[in-house]
């Protein structure tokens, strides 16, 4: 007996997308006729069957929403979470949740396992390791099959979706010139997260605030790595060596870190040392004195996220434009940084 073809193989074969093989079967007049006889035929020779349960899964609305987040220890996602979860009860949806680890593997057996009929869309932020090996075709396919991805904070500007993000270049500007005016004159710039676009991008944006004052960068004063041990291994000896008079710290472990060791190492916060993070952790306000950081409106973005999905699902518009929504973050002064009048 001949193995049936399916729909992803027919459009390998042929060198086109999924949908347009879907439309050619049904004989839509997107399809031009040539196209639609050579797909007929070969499905024919191919011995496809049409699914009829795949079909009737496909067009029933199963009223529930794929989040996949990369981290469930980082209490951003936790916010966003929160936002979602609000819209997608307030209009009626359920929410699958997937912890992708990090891991390009793990976000790609998420994205298949849950867009086989389990869900009507995702919500996802991009895994480090897909970012690092820019690898986003998974996320095409599975649009080009008809289910829709809204990216939030780490997106892929490659991938044809609706964005929501944080203003992180305009943020760390901000941030690093309250800084300036704040006084210090030897700001260290501090990461663990500089193989991410956010990371980059916030990076991207205390290099400007220099440069809009004229300064000229140390580089001595700066530690970009890419996770938690390669940060902590290259901080050692950074204060007595270096007698930083502020920090600016691109994520919530760099920022802890550097404020425990300004403090082992004699500094009082904020007269000799001021710290600003951006993260808004419980940690940045249990800590003592607290953390002064750029606040990422977390639970706004899932919110955001989670209409312009529903909106999308809902809709009875065949062809879709896409937005990148930004949300602006807000400095929270608090006790590491010095009262500005």
């Amino acid at each position: 007996m001949k193995s049936k073809a399916t729909l992803k193989q027919i459009a390998k074969e042929l060198g086109v997308s999924v949908s347009t093989v879907s439309k050619a079967l049904n004989g839509s007049p997107e399809i031009s006729e040539p196209t639609k006889q050579r797909v007929q035929e070969y499905a024919k020779l191919k011995n496809y069957k049409p699914n009829v349960i795949g079909l009737s899964l496909k067009n029933r609305k199963t009223k529930t929403i794929g989040v996949i987040i990369p981290n469930i220890l980082n209490s951003f996602f936790a916010k966003v979470f929160s936002g979602i979860e609000k819209v997608a009860d307030e209009k009626g949806y359920k929410v699958i949740t997937c912890i992708s680890n990090e891991s390009s593997e793990k976000e790609i057996n998420a994205l298949e396992m849950l867009s086989n009929g389990t869900i009507d869309g995702f919500i996802l932020s991009i895994a480090e390791e897909s970012q690092k090996l820019q690898k986003f075709d998974h996320f095409t396919n599975i649009i080009n099959e008809g289910t829709p991805i809204v990216m939030f904070d780490r997106i892929a500007d490659e991938v044809n979706c609706d964005k929501v993000i944080v203003d992180d270049f305009e943020s760390a500007v901000n941030a690093t010139e309250h800084l300036l005016k704040s006084g210090c004159k030897k700001i260290a710039l501090l990461s663990a997260i500089d193989n991410l676009s956010v990371g980059k991008l916030r990076a991207q944006g205390f290099y400007k605030a220099l440069e809009n004052k004229g300064l000229k960068l140390d580089e001595n004063l700066v530690i970009l790595t890419n996770d938690s041990d390669e940060f902590n291994s290259k901080i050692g000896g950074f204060f007595k060596k270096n007698k930083p008079d502020g920090v600016f710290a691109l994520d919530e472990h760099a920022s802890v870190t550097a404020m425990k060791l300004g403090i082992q190492n004699g500094y009082k916060i904020p007269q000799d040392l001021q710290l600003i993070g951006f993260a808004d952790g419980l940690w940045s306000r249990r800590m003592t004195p607290s953390m002064s950081t750029v606040s990422q409106h977390g639970p706004e973005i899932g919110e955001v996220a989670a209409k312009l999905l529903i909106d999308k699902l809902e809709s009875e518009e065949e062809t879709f434009t896409f937005t990148t929504t930004t949300i602006k973050t807000e400095l929270r002064q608090r006790d590491s940084t010095k009262k500005l009048h």
